[in-house]
């Protein structure tokens, strides 16, 4: 059976409160929506100082999803972790684990946009020292037992729900995160298909005498959008999807690879990329994937069109994956 995943931004550029507001109403009820057809995960992420209103907490909109479903999973993919207090997040990710029964999957990675950093006055070039100590603080601290932080004693309580620890990945395209993730013993979770930094991760693993497993995109998980009529809906939609892909380009550069990359100017070019699909319900049931990733407010999308789109995979995609 398929791994079938909603995801949420909640990116509206130019938006009012009001409009947001029916936005993130509109995303739980979505939410809701999805567990009750099956529907796996729902997939969030963190971004800061974003123009278009890009989502900046993910653990607040997990609560909140949580409240509202009974069986999907929440992936936070990523979290910035350098840009987190590690006891706090340890707290939260506790609380919120037990909240949901052990729904949580949080996926820590350390960003590329400079800009989050200056906003939060953290420095840059200290963030692999930084997730090192996150990491290995949320580790300790949801033992119960007592450890050793910044020269000081401490113990974080609740304990969480899950043993021995709430779901927790490393996620990044570098060889430092592959090391990392190895020398805790962490599964790595690749921002992109990188069939060699997995093998890398798996002999530092052997390095370290630890276990792990990764969790790596496919060559290729587009993300989906359900419609009757892609060539109609691309004309009155694609504007979405593009503000989207050249938000991304406009963050990635160097060495950052991420499965979410196109090169795309024109929502012509975006269509013939693949990266963003609309698909009819026969389309998208014939994809024959392992992963269905739903996209339905991408970009700002209006809301009644990411309803018609996620009705449409819920009600006659679903049922033919055996799902």
């Amino acid at each position: 059976m398929p791994v079938t995943v909603v995801r949420f931004n909640l990116v509206e550029p130019g938006a009012r409160p009001a409009s947001l507001r029916d936005r993130y109403r509109a995303a739980l009820e979505m939410a809701a929506y999805a567990d009750e057809h099956g529907i796996s995960t729902v997939q969030t992420e963190e971004h800061h100082g974003a123009d278009d209103n890009w989502m900046p907490s993910p653990f607040a909109f997990a609560a909140a999803v949580f409240g509202a479903t009974r069986r999907l999973a929440v992936t936070v993919s990523a979290i910035i972790g350098p840009l987190h207090d590690p006891l706090r997040l340890a707290e939260e990710i506790a609380v919120l684990d037990l909240l949901s029964g052990g729904r949580l999957v949080t996926v820590a990675g350390i960003g590329y946009r400079p800009e989050e950093y200056a906003l939060f006055d953290v420095e840059w070039k200290r963030r692999g020292r930084l997730q090192d100590e996150l990491l290995e603080t949320l580790l300790a601290a949801w033992t119960g037992e007592e450890f050793h932080y910044r020269g000081r004693t401490v113990r974080i309580t609740p304990r969480p729900f899950t043993e021995p620890h709430p779901p927790l990945l490393v996620g990044g395209s570098s060889e430092a995160a592959a090391r990392r993730a190895a020398r805790l013993g962490l599964p790595f979770f690749p921002s992109a298909h990188l069939p060699e930094l997995e093998a890398y991760y798996k002999e530092r693993l052997v390095e370290y005498g630890t276990e792990g497993w990764t969790m790596m995109p496919a060559a290729e998980t587009p993300l989906l959008h359900v419609a009757e009529d892609p060539d109609r809906t691309w004309a009155r939609y694609g504007a979405h999807f593009l503000h989207e892909a050249r938000t991304y380009a406009s963050w990635q550069s160097g060495g950052i690879r991420s499965a979410v990359r196109s090169g795309a100017r024109t929502v012509r070019e975006l269509r013939a990329e693949g990266v963003y699909r609309i698909v009819t319900p026969e389309e998208c049931a014939a994809l024959g994937a392992d992963t269905y990733v739903l996209h339905p407010l991408a970009g700002g999308m209006p809301v009644e069109e990411g309803w018609r789109g996620l009705r449409l995979f819920c009600e006659r995609v679903l049922p033919r994956l055996g799902a």
